[in-house]
């Protein structure tokens, strides 16, 4: 069905796929450079970006000597010159190694990030569009990604969205490039493994949440080499457990970091029980709020007193139980506030709680195409359920299910939006085929009028 969709559209496509594609590299990469002078050489505390204020603190801090500690008393709840494992590692490093070439000068990480995010952005939107559909999907894809609001922005942003939406996709792309293998040679090849550890290993040191995805994964890949021959399913086994042991080795170092900071396990990061009690506390009601009001409590002032004491890891893990009892105490009212989250997560209108900024991102961003991703994603579903395509409904559902049952923020959806973005390209293609079909039929009668 969408081969016949995309016939005629290749009509549109003078040029080979690959000249359009290094055309909206191009294009993406001045756009993205252009945010980056326009944002500067400063660090402002921009609507959605607070994180990079952190991330800034912390680069600094290791280059004077003082390591992965917090300079002032700091965000969640850590005291100044405390160890914290609460942000990325990997990014902080970048930020880390930037600096020390260039000096602190945020805007050499912004150029930096942006000619990254131009080039391979748009690249892996197209590989991984005409990996599971076709080049003209991909194209489109590449091109709505070039131009779309939220992408550009964080593209300068000193957070980690970017990167992790490329490494999404490239896990993705590769993951697709492994089912095409099975399927015409039945055989799987050990360096896609070592890609696939790789891609998958950095892409959980810039958000550990990526982790809880990874079971899925593997689950699909088994049952996609199921589906092909007992041979093949022995064979990428084999090829999980390399995958699972880049995993591991890039988690090790860091877990026993986190134990000599702070004299107990932590896996990766301290974030999960911050998030999960602040995403439920019973001061949202049966109503999520995304951002409390600043003329209420504060999320430190949300914090159970008797466990101040604690350090980061302690506290962290300590929230956690606290906000398994608030689901344990009243599950009716966690269901309906996981519901609530919805219209935080989804959230494509502009509002007066928003600067202009955010209002124009959404709005013009996401808020145009919704209407294209939804009809994309549920037109094709039927055609997916047993082909390689159904991981990235896998990946659209369970992403989001994972933030809707803790907390939901409109930049937590970016990785989805990357991938309806390709369902999105479906329906503008669709509506272009459309369009010249009825131009054709148009013609051809005025044709036959004439010749009558």
């Amino acid at each position: 069905m969408t081969s016949n969709l995309t016939s005629r559209f290749s009509e549109l496509n003078p040029l080979k796929p690959h000249r359009w594609l290094v055309l909206l590299i191009a294009v993406a990469v001045i756009i993205r450079l252009v945010m980056s002078v326009y944002i500067g050489d400063t660090i402002d505390n921009l609507p959605g970006t607070f994180d990079e204020v952190s991330y800034d603190m912390l680069a600094q801090q290791i280059l004077s000597g003082n390591g992965l500690t917090v300079a002032d008393d700091w965000w969640p709840a850590t005291n100044a010159g405390e160890p914290t494992a609460h942000w990325s590692y990997l990014y902080t490093f970048f930020l880390t190694a930037v600096y020390a070439i260039f000096g602190h000068h945020p805007i050499a990480v912004r150029i930096i990030q942006a000619i990254i995010a131009g080039i391979f952005m748009p690249l892996l939107a197209y590989r991984v569009g005409r990996r599971y559909f076709n080049s003209n999907v991909g194209l489109v894809a590449a091109a709505i990604t070039v131009f779309y609001i939220y992408f550009i922005y964080y593209s300068a942003a000193l957070v980690t969205e970017t990167f992790y939406i490329i490494t999404t996709l490239w896990s993705l792309d590769i993951v697709g490039k492994l089912i095409d293998d099975l399927k015409t040679t039945h055989t799987v090849h050990w360096k896609d493994g070592l890609l696939l550890g790789l891609a998958l290993a950095i892409t959980i040191l810039l958000r550990q949440v990526f982790l809880i995805f990874v079971p899925i994964l593997f689950l699909w890949l088994l049952w996609q080499s199921y589906r092909c021959q007992l041979k093949s399913v022995l064979q990428m086994i084999k090829l999980l457990i390399i995958v699972t042991g880049i995993i591991v080795l890039s988690i090790i170092p860091w877990t026993i970091r986190n134990y000599q900071a702070f004299n107990t396990f932590v896996l990766l990061n301290t974030n999960a029980g911050f998030a999960f009690y602040w995403g439920n506390h019973p001061i949202h009601g049966y109503n999520f709020i995304s951002i409390l009001p600043a003329d209420g409590p504060t999320y430190f002032e949300l914090l159970p007193p008797d466990l101040l004491h604690l350090n980061e890891a302690e506290l962290d893990r300590a929230l956690l139980q606290r906000s398994a009892q608030f689901i344990k105490d009243d599950p009716l009212r966690y269901m309906a506030l996981s519901i609530s989250r919805i219209k935080d997560y989804f959230k494509f209108w502009p509002s007066s709680d928003s600067g202009l900024v955010s209002n124009v991102s959404r709005v013009f961003s996401f808020g145009i195409l919704l209407p294209f991703m939804l009809y994309g994603f549920v037109r094709h579903i039927s055609h997916s359920l047993l082909s390689k395509r159904l991981i990235l409904y896998l990946f659209v559902i369970s992403y989001s299910g994972i933030h809707l049952l803790s907390w939901a923020l409109i930049r937590y959806r970016l990785p989805v939006d990357a991938i309806l973005i390709i369902f999105a390209s479906l329906t503008l293609i669709e509506i272009v085929t459309l369009i010249q079909r009825r131009q054709f039929k148009t013609q051809s009668t005025l044709k036959v009028g004439s010749v009558r």
